[in-house]
Parts: structure tokens; C-alpha cells; sequence
């Protein structure tokens, strides 16, 4: 099985490129000038966009051809006052550059909508602007020039005391939205609420692709191991939905996201790093019967953590890992 490994929007080596600069509407409001305050949007975002290439450059000298962007290259893009913005028009070159560099260099890129994006909630208002953020992240994709391949990752969401009725109500809701935000869209269980199982049912039912979190699996399950569930999993990859617009180009490989504890009294945060056994010691449960894997890492020293974490897994060379590149392995079961 081949492994890629990547990172989340943020690179704790490369200094002063964050792509996640923003302005706050309290700020902008502010301003009395408002064609004034919105150039000032536009420039944020040019900055994040051009940081952005910074670090897919970064990337790629590095072999690192999984990643995912950062939500807030345009800041305020969904907010009610800004309806009238159109940013894409003023950022095409900008936009277009990312793109043309990740087709070039045949990354797999993706986004995470935040938390706030819940198809399970019981209030309209609520689904609305889910929906209005969903749209916001695939129209930066079509500006990237980014087909089917490219996913919007979300959480089922809350139970809000009733888990069936909410996993009923989410099954609906996305039943219920475009063509063109399903296509885009992969689900990953989370550490509190919908576990693995009950994910991948919504899944199946739905024909969406699942992300599974093992971080998440491990402090939120019914007492499965996540290989047990993998067979499944890797059939939801195989829906259309998980495929590009282009029936050219191979298959998209499954992904998981890959984190470590932060610590025993708080088992569901996030460690700086990633402990390289228990990771290896799923990847080896399931060689046999997947091809290849992108995994995705979550870990809070973003791209410092895949560099120590290939390190750590030097030490298992000759013992089922053999390096393909810095940032890739091939794993024997």
C-alpha cells in the first residue's frame, strides 16, 4: 500500500506565510470608506492566496502532495454585509495561479468548512448558512479551476438530544442539496457525537465518501477497531461521488485523518506531534486490502509534525516501510 502524507493550511517552518489573514467586521464597519474596506478585503486575500503558493512551493520541494487550504483565504466572504462582494473577479489571476499549480504538480488538495457548517441542526437559519458557506468553498475551487476531485470534508454534526431524529434530519438535508455541493462532499466521524459506525451508515445511504478519523474512532466508538470498519469504508470511496468529473483520471485513494492525544486528561486534543506505532499499526491492518492512502495530519506543528513523523518511521525500514520519498511510504502488511 502506498501512504501520502500531508498536512492542514498552516506550515510552522516556512515564517511569515500564513494564508489565513484576516480583518474583523467590527474593523471593517469601521472604515468610512466602504470601496475603500473592501480593497482592503482584497488585498488580505491576494496576500492569502499568494502565501498559499508559497507554501504549495514549499510543498512539492518537500513531496508533499496532500494538503488542505485554509477556509479563510477570503476573510468576511460569508458574511450578510458583504453579499454584494465579488472577490473573484478582482483575484482571477491569483485564484487561477493555485490552481494551475496543483494540477501541475497533481496534488490532492481539499478544504474543512469550520464547525459551524451543520446539516443535522433542526433551525433553517442555521442549514441556510451552511449551505452558503459549502457554496463559498466550492466557488473557490471553480476559481482554483479544481474539478470533482477536490472535497469540502464536514462532521455529521449535533445530536441535539436526539441522535436518530438528527441522522434522519441530516440524511435529508443532504439529500436534498445540489449536484454540485454533494460531488464535493466527504464526512468524517467525529470524537464526541457521531461515531465511525454511525458515520459510515450515513455514508453508505448517501453514497458519500468517508474520511476516516482514527484519533476520533479511538476516543468515540462502540468498541470496534477501525479495521474492522475498513472493508466499508473503502467501498464508499468506489460511489461516484468519490470520483472526479473526468472518468480519465484514476480513481481518487481513500483518506484518513491522522492525530495523537495531546495528553491523558485531554485524549481528545490534538498533540504537537504524531506518534508514529499506533498509525503504523493501522496502516499494517489494512495494506492488504487498499492499494493507496492519503492521510491527512492534524497535528498541531502542521508540517514540523510530517517531518518528525517521517523520522520516526525510518526506524521501521527493513520492517515493512520502505521510503518512497520524503514525504511517502509503501507499507507491507
Amino acid at each position: 500500500m502506498i501512504v501520502r502524507f500531508g498536512y492542514v493550511a498552516m506550515s510552522t517552518v516556512v515564517k511569515n506565510a500564513s494564508p489565513s489573514k484576516t480583518m474583523t467586521y467590527k474593523t471593517f464597519s469601521s472604515l468610512s470608506d466602504r470601496e475603500a474596506a473592501i480593497r482592503r478585503l482584497e488585498s488580505i486575500a491576494a496576500d492569502n492566496l499568494h502565501n498559499t503558493l508559497r507554501l504549495l512551493r514549499h510543498n512539492v520541494a518537500n513531496d508533499i502532495k496532500v494538503f488542505r487550504f485554509s477556509s479563510k483565504l477570503l476573510p468576511l466572504a460569508t458574511h450578510e454585509a458583504l453579499a454584494d462582494w465579488n472577490p473573484y473577479e478582482v483575484l482571477t489571476e491569483q485564484f487561477q495561479a493555485v490552481g494551475d499549480f496543483v494540477k501541475k504538480h497533481d496534488m490532492r488538495v481539499s478544504f474543512h468548512p469550520d464547525h459551524f457548517t451543520v446539516l443535522s441542526t433542526p433551525r433553517p437559519e442555521v442549514l441556510q448558512n451552511s449551505i452558503r458557506d459549502l457554496r463559498y468553498h466550492i466557488a473557490m475551487l471553480d476559481a482554483m479551476g479544481l474539478n470533482g476531485r477536490t472535497k469540502n470534508n464536514i462532521h455529521v454534526g449535533g445530536a441535539y438530544g436526539d441522535k436518530p431524529s438528527a441522522a434522519k434530519r441530516f440524511r435529508e438535508n443532504v439529500s436534498a442539496l445540489p449536484e454540485i455541493i454533494k460531488r464535493r462532499l466527504t464526512f468524517e466521524n467525529d470524537d464526541k457525537t457521531f461515531n465511525a459506525p454511525e458515520t459510515l451508515e450515513l455514508c453508505e445511504a448517501l453514497g458519500i465518501p468517508m474520511v476516516l478519523d482514527i484519533h476520533h474512532q479511538w476516543v468515540n466508538n462502540e468498541g470496534e477497531q477501525p479495521g474492522d470498519l475498513w472493508p466499508r469504508i473503502l467501498r464508499t470511496w468506489q460511489s461516484p461521488y468519490a470520483q472526479s468529473d473526468s472518468l480519465s483520471i484514476d480513481p481518487l485513494p481513500p483518506k484518513i485523518h491522522a492525530s495523537s492525544p495531546k495528553s491523558a486528561s485531554d485524549p481528545r486534543g490534538h498533540a504537537d506531534h504524531v506518534i508514529a506505532e499506533p498509525l503504523l499499526g493501522f496502516l499494517r491492518t489494512i495494506a492488504s486490502e487498499t492499494e493507496r492512502l492519503d492521510v491527512m495530519l492534524e497535528a498541531k506543528l502542521k508540517d514540523g509534525a510530517l517531518f518528525a513523523l517521517m523520522e520516526d518511521l525510518r526506524k521501521y525500514e527493513g520492517e515493512g516501510v520502505e521510503f518512497l520519498n520524503e514525504a511517502s511510504v509503501r507499507i507491507m502488511p
